[in-house]
């Protein structure tokens, strides 16, 4: 299994961030990349400033040809299309964005990187935990063995300030 996980919290040409989400999607099936499963859509609130626009975060289950480190160039180059920047500077590596592809997790592989997998931040993300529960409800950990729930549940609070908005296909 292959769980992407999807997010944007600005407006993109393709218009606001869940018309965005869905024009990625269709334009990673154009590439090869086929979703299997998309999850309802989400709203979070933004990090580390909750007074910028709020997040639509999703996640997808894809089948593809690529490698792990092709599929994230993929994501890349589809993010860089739709209008992203990407900065390694702290503060702006979290500020609002067009569009926001990570790669979750591939077929349960473990590796130090190139891409890092599972992706290192997941288990404390409630916008990537929520929308994969909705597609994937039995997955586990790659490293750690533990369940979705139990991911969840150790979120505490957080995990309540993300809250489904519509179906992918509305």
């Amino acid at each position: 299994m292959i769980v992407i996980a999807l997010g944007a919290n600005l407006p993109s040409s393709s218009g606001p961030p869940s018309a965005t989400l869905r024009a990625a999607l269709h334009v990673l099936e154009k590439s090869g990349v086929t979703p299997v499963a998309c999850s309802r859509f989400f709203q979070s609130p933004a990090w580390p400033n909750p007074l910028e626009p709020s997040f639509v975060n999703a996640a997808a289950l894809v089948e593809c040809t690529l490698s792990p480190m092709e599929l994230l160039n993929l994501l890349h180059a589809v993010e860089t299309s739709f209008g992203r920047t990407r900065s390694s500077v702290p503060e702006i590596r979290n500020a609002p964005r067009t569009l926001d592809l990570d790669l979750i997790d591939f077929d349960g592989l473990v590796q130090e990187g190139p891409p890092v997998l599972p992706h290192p931040r997941m288990a404390a993300r409630g916008f990537v935990l929520l929308p994969l529960r909705d597609i994937a409800p039995g997955w586990r950990h790659p490293e750690s063995g533990r369940t979705l729930d139990a991911l969840i549940d150790a979120l505490g609070p957080e995990a309540d300030l993300v809250t489904p908005t519509e179906r992918a296909e509305d």
